[in-house]
This record gives C-alpha cells, sequence and structure tokens, in this order.
C-alpha cells in the first residue's frame, strides 16, 4: 500500500478558490466550523484522502454501515462571482510528525492542482479558561493579510498563541507559504479545551461567513453555542461557590 492514496470523486472547474481547514482539534473548534460550513452550504466530495498515517480504524456510521477513516476534500462553488471554497475535513490528522507533514505536502498538491493561492485554516487556541465570549485569534503569512483580517474582529497578539501552531492548521500555512506560493491565515477560537466546543467554533464560522460573503444559516450552531454558554455560566458559578468554601475554612 502507498503511504498515501488520493481517490478523485470529482474534478471540478472552480473559480479562484480557497482552502478552508478544519480536522480535529483543540476543542475540535475547526472540525466542528468546517463540518457546519460543508452542510449548510451543501458542498460537494471532490476528494478522498486515505493513508497509513491515519489511525488503523474504521468507523461506524448511524446505519450499522463502516467506513475507513480518512480525510476528505469537499467544493462548494460561489454563483455570486465570490470566491469557490474547498473545504478539508477528516476523522483525523496525522499520527505522527512525518505523517503530519506528508499529508499537509498531499493536500497543498491537490490544491495546486485546483488552482489555490489562498490559504484558511480553522482551529481552537486553548486556554484552560471558560471565556464568556471567546475571541477569535489570528496568525497570517503576511502582514498584509493580518491587516485584513484585523477589520472582521480578527485578534493578532505578539505572545498569543505562545506555543505556536500545532498540526494541519499550521503546516499548510507554512507549507504553502514556503513550497507552493500560497497565503493565508489561521482562526483559533478561544476555548478552555476541555471539551468540543461548538461556542468557540461559533465566533470563527462568524468571521468566515462575513469575510467571504456567504448566504448562510447558522441558528443550528448558535443554538449550540447558548448550550454551551449555559453550561460555561453553572461552571463559574460553581467555582465561586467552591472558593467561597474555601475562604470560610480560614475563619475560626
Amino acid at each position: 500500500m502507498e503511504p498515501i492514496i488520493v481517490k478523485y470523486v470529482e474534478k471540478p472547474e472552480l473559480h479562484d478558490p480557497v482552502l478552508i481547514e478544519g480536522l480535529p482539534g483543540v476543542g475540535n473548534v475547526g472540525k466542528i466550523a468546517a463540518e457546519y460550513l460543508r452542510d449548510k452550504l451543501n458542498a460537494k466530495l471532490m476528494v478522498e484522502i486515505y493513508s497509513k498515517y491515519l489511525p488503523p480504524q474504521v468507523l461506524m456510521k448511524g446505519d450499522g454501515t463502516l467506513y475507513l477513516v480518512r480525510n476528505e476534500l469537499w467544493y462548494y462553488r460561489d454563483e455570486s462571482g465570490n470566491r469557490d471554497l474547498i473545504i478539508l475535513v477528516g476523522d483525523y490528522q496525522g499520527m505522527s510528525s512525518e505523517g503530519q507533514y506528508e499529508l499537509s505536502y498531499r493536500v497543498l498538491e491537490i490544491a495546486k492542482e485546483f488552482g489555490v493561492k489562498r490559504i484558511m485554516t480553522l482551529g481552537g487556541y486553548g486556554t484552560g479558561k471558560l471565556a464568556d465570549t471567546p475571541r477569535v485569534f489570528g496568525a497570517a503569512t503576511n502582514l498584509e493579510i493580518v491587516e485584513e483580517m484585523k477589520e472582521y474582529g480578527v485578534y493578532f497578539s505578539e505572545t498569543e498563541p505562545s506555543g505556536g501552531i500545532v498540526g494541519a492548521a499550521g503546516l499548510l500555512l507554512g507549507l504553502g507559504m514556503e513550497l507552493f506560493d500560497m497565503q493565508g491565515v489561521c482562526l483559533m477560537g478561544e476555548t478552555s479545551g476541555y471539551f468540543s466546543d461548538p461556542r468557540s467554533a461559533y465566533f470563527v464560522l462568524k468571521i468566515v461567513k462575513e469575510y467571504f460573503r456567504l448566504d448562510m444559516d447558522m441558528e443550528d450552531l448558535e443554538f449550540q453555542s447558548n448550550e454551551i454558554s449555559e453550561l460555561t455560566t453553572q461552571f463559574k458559578e460553581e467555582e465561586k461557590k467552591e472558593a467561597k468554601k474555601e475562604d470560610l475554612g480560614y475563619i475560626g
């Protein structure tokens, strides 16, 4: 078996497409956002990627059948004349450093075939804290994009994320910039990192929607976001109660 096997389902003609990545990661922020984007835009499957760099595993569907784990590229053709989108989603990222590099490089090769020059990766920035209104942090390949994304409310910091961007969200931009003459930005939703966070994904996707001027319903994700907001409020109230109990312990 080859290390990476690419299966083309369709080879569409696309207009100035942008590659949007949303694979599993911190808080599954990117995965939630990208899969919601794919579903709401009724994107079409174009490429399946199978690899020995992914876990040796099959997953179950709701109807009892199974499928081999993979990454997928879906396309959305914007009939209004704006840029078309290629959306990268998947069950897992590469299990090793080698796998991360090889899979990212192969995705970029495919993206180049379809004329991609801009990349937008989506992910989570784990802070270990519960935020009332998650910020969306950014990191871009050049200052022009930094200034452009600031207009959409993206927060750029000299110190955050302090550990850099690990995995496909960072590698696609780094390899794309250095080896494929592609530019782009990573959008990272602030998240505790303790659980899958649709609230953070909601704020990331709001920027994506506005940036690409997409006619997309976000009610379902907003509903999930509100549920997480309620849980966050409950957690904070419990934390306050525990803090008060500890303080009382010193009164005698």
